[in-house]
Formats: structure tokens, sequence, C-alpha cells
């Protein structure tokens, strides 16, 4: 089991930033690809970025590309979306979520909400 636990979200005016964290605990992420996912009201929810755990190789939607970082760090067993640039179509709720082959591990998400 994984548990995935987010922060850093919060509201913030279009063209700021945020950084969000997810803390995950459980067991060793070496083999795992961590995510980020978003659903904003009324959508499904969506991918926008992800990092392997083993190489820091790293993935992402293309509506966020240029704008949102992912990172991780192997000491804090910590990942992170560093969001610059943002706007108001980004707001919506972010979940971490951890793979080997699907993303069964998730977690209770983080509310961004970016006022024009």
């Amino acid at each position: 089991q994984v548990q995935l636990v987010e922060s850093g979200g919060g509201l913030v005016q279009a063209g700021g930033s945020l950084r969000l964290s997810c803390a995950a605990s459980g067991r060793s992420l070496s083999r795992y690809e961590m995510g980020w996912f978003r659903q904003a009201p009324g959508k499904e929810r969506e991918f926008v970025a992800a990092v392997r755990w083993s190489d820091g190789n790293t993935y992402y939607a293309d509506s966020v590309k240029g704008r949102f970082t992912i990172s991780r760090d192997n000491a804090k067993n910590a990942v992170y979306l560093q969001m610059n640039s943002l706007k108001p179509e980004d707001t919506a709720v972010y979940y971490c979520a951890a793979r080997l082959t699907t993303f069964d591990y998730w977690g209770q998400g983080t509310q961004v909400t970016v006022s024009s």
C-alpha cells in the first residue's frame, strides 16, 4: 500500500504561482511512477504530469507544458508540482497518484482556485 497526502493548494490570481506537495509513505517508490491529475467542476479527471521515480523522467499534458514542473525528492519521499503562469482554467482539485502499471493509489486532493 502507498499512502499519499497532498498539500499546497489555495487561491491565487491569474499569472501567479503555487507549489503543490505530495508526501508518500508505505513502501519504497523506486519502482513507481508518480502523477498529478486534476478535476474541474463538471469535468472528468485529467492527467497533468508524471515523473518516473527511478530515473526522474517526466512528461506533461500539452495544456501545462512550459508552465508546470513536476519533481521528486528521494530523501523526503515527496513529489512536487510547481505551477507558474496560472490561468483560471487551471482551477480544479489536484490529486497525486502512484502506479506500477495503473494509477491505483490516490491522495485526497487539494483545491486550486485561480481568479481572473
